[in-house]
């Protein structure tokens, strides 16, 4: 039976030892971390600087443990220590990189230690007990210490990321309303993360109320990367969140390049239902970034008034025009009414007339064609379309192009700007 305090005072000795050399070890621990997570050693002189002071006061704390027989549950990360895992939360560093950097020292360290108890202790017994000893204490210390700095590491993650985000944020304000004079597009662009030269198009991302999802915004910025990676944009996307289940989108494109309906339905293909999204046409530069996102707003405030019933996918270049004249919904409810009379008339059957006439008209008052798109004998068509005509305040003459355009605000608006019955 092995006496606990021979262990104890062998086990000092070899501490002892060690602190002896805490600078050389400091230095191959460095290295080591060179050659297995050069990540953590980059061309940056500060965070060598502080990596190796971690090291240094890691070293010496977990040999005063040692030296003085300090219970390990009691011991608080040294100061350098917490401060570089609050830097490596500032720059993204995967928190696994932290993890692994504690394992690699703890077995290093742990290897010193064996070769010092091997060179200095002959007895198998004493030698079995000291490695024993030395594996439980560096591994509740190890363990303490790790648990500590990770909860260190991920409340600066989330403070960082909070603030990163509310600057951005402010910043994308700044450029949106364009006042105080011509930006500082460096800084800017520093600022938000984004290329403000070139070409981008705006969109609005949103997650209807009616369909609830668990973190919806991981969801939305997911279906923008994935128009970004159809579109083969160039750079990186801007995602502004602008509440829990909504986001604004920047996305950088190459000269000449568009966003496609095809993009924009095969990415909410792969996302929840209730995914909805309106785009901008593409602009160039600050003025760009700012046009292309209020077409998108614009578009998006259609979708809003149209409700549940409208399309997932909204364009500026297919529904500009009926954006634009529905910034003022009264107003546009009092035109469509006075345009379309009794049309107007919330119902099934005025539906189905403006429906009719509607396509009607598109088709340049072909009524095989519009059969055809209805798929309805033409009898019928000419039939809804007298109907529709005798429900109108003036012939079609006088003015068909309004007509056109009430149609059309009422298909994509549906009861907003309809009569109630």
């Amino acid at each position: 039976m092995v006496d606990e305090e021979v262990v104890s005072e062998r086990i000092r000795q070899i501490a002892a030892t060690l602190a002896d050399r805490a600078g050389e070890l400091t230095g191959e621990l460095v290295q080591l971390y060179a050659a297995d997570l050069p990540q953590l050693v980059n061309d940056d002189e500060r965070m060598v600087s502080l990596l190796s002071a971690s090291v240094y006061q890691n070293i010496e704390t977990a040999l005063q443990i040692f030296r003085h027989g300090i219970d390990p549950a009691t011991v608080e990360p040294p100061a350098a220590a917490m401060e570089y895992a609050r830097r490596l939360a500032q720059r993204g560093t995967p928190v696994f990189d932290l993890i692994r950097a504690y394992d690699l020292g703890q077995a290093a360290m742990l290897d010193f230690g064996f070769q010092e108890c091997t060179r200095l202790v002959d007895d198998a017994a004493l030698l079995g007990a000291m490695m024993r000893r030395l594996l439980r204490v560096a591994y509740e210390f190890i363990t303490r210490v790790v648990r500590q700095l990770v909860g260190v590491y991920q409340d600066e993650r989330d403070r960082w990321l909070l603030n990163r985000s509310a600057a951005r944020a402010a910043k994308v304000a700044d450029l949106l309303d364009g006042g105080g004079g011509p930006p500082d597009v460096d800084a800017a662009e520093a600022v938000i993360g984004y290329r403000l030269r070139g070409t981008h198009v705006g969109m609005i991302v949103w997650h209807a109320p009616e369909a609830f999802v668990d973190d919806a915004l991981s969801l939305l910025e997911s279906v923008a990367g994935s128009v970004f990676e159809r579109v083969r944009g160039q750079g990186r996307p801007l995602f502004v969140p602008r509440d829990e289940a909504s986001a604004w989108v920047w996305l950088p494109l190459t000269a000449g390049a568009s966003v496609g309906r095809e993009h924009l339905d095969a990415a909410l293909a792969e996302g929840a239902p209730g995914v909805r999204v309106t785009v901008g046409e593409p602009g160039t530069g600050v003025g760009g970034f700012r046009d292309t996102h209020q077409q998108a707003r614009r578009v998006h405030a259609l979708a809003l008034a149209a409700g549940e019933h409208c399309d997932r996918v909204l364009t500026f270049r297919e529904v500009g025009t009926v954006a634009l004249l529905s910034s003022d919904l009264n107003a546009a409810r009092l035109w469509v009414a006075s345009t379309l009379g009794p049309l107007a008339a919330d119902d099934e059957n005025c539906g189905r007339l403006r429906e009719t006439l509607r396509v009607f008209l598109a088709s340049g008052g072909s009524y095989t064609a519009s059969a055809a798109e209805l798929t309805m004998h033409k009898n019928s068509v000419q039939y809804r379309v007298r109907k529709a005509q005798e429900l109108l305040p003036r012939g079609l003459g006088e003015g068909r192009l309004d007509v056109e355009l009430a149609l059309t605000l009422c298909r994509r608006l549906g009861g907003a700007v309809l009569s109630p019955v």
